[in-house]
């Protein structure tokens, strides 16, 4: 979110409180790609879009009970990983890759082994990955959206990448020592 949008946030949060749709849209449009991120890090591939939906669900109905406005990305994120977490546990054990990300048994090997590390990391490091490597999203990006310090954020990146890498024993290249 640019500064303009997190300015104006508080604003939005209230209106889709007392009910404007337009403004809990405007809130899907700016907290999708997080919610996104931070079920993906726990749920798999094909359950992800409609615990997205879900999430928001939830949201919209409990909107009313936040009385803390500038809780709300940090509100939102706790349904998500909540959602998650009731998802997994009432979930049948599943390895299988859904089709549409593997396009050769090799492929879907390889991206199978990358979300089995990435799950396997400590959770601050996981989600924060998921959200700059899936969800394409900035470390500021990061940090505003979860409430972490761009520091934070950058420390999470750097040591989460570093474990991810000894997971799947790959060497750092010199550029990345840079």
């Amino acid at each position: 979110m640019r500064t303009r949008e997190l300015d104006e946030l508080p604003a939005v949060v209230v209106a889709a409180r007392d009910g404007d749709r337009a403004a809990f849209g405007e809130l899907y449009r700016r907290f999708s790609r997080a919610v996104h991120g931070i079920v993906l890090a726990r749920v798999a591939y094909g359950d992800v879009a409609d615990l997205v939906q879900e999430v928001f669900t939830i949201a919209l109905q409990r909107l009313p009970q936040l009385t803390e406005i500038a809780a709300f990305p940090g509100w939102l994120l706790a349904i998500a990983r909540n959602r998650a977490i009731d998802h997994v546990r009432g979930a049948k054990p599943s390895d299988a890759l859904p089709a549409e990300l593997a396009t050769t048994a090799s492929r879907a090997a390889e991206v199978s082994q990358v979300i089995a590390a990435l799950r396997a990391l400590p959770e601050a490091y996981q989600e924060t990955l998921i959200l700059r490597l899936v969800e394409g999203m900035t470390g500021p990006e990061i940090a505003e959206q979860t409430g972490l310090s761009p520091g934070s954020v950058r420390v999470n990146l750097h040591r989460g990448m570093k474990l991810l890498r000894a997971s799947l024993g790959i060497t750092p290249t010199e550029e990345d020592s840079r």
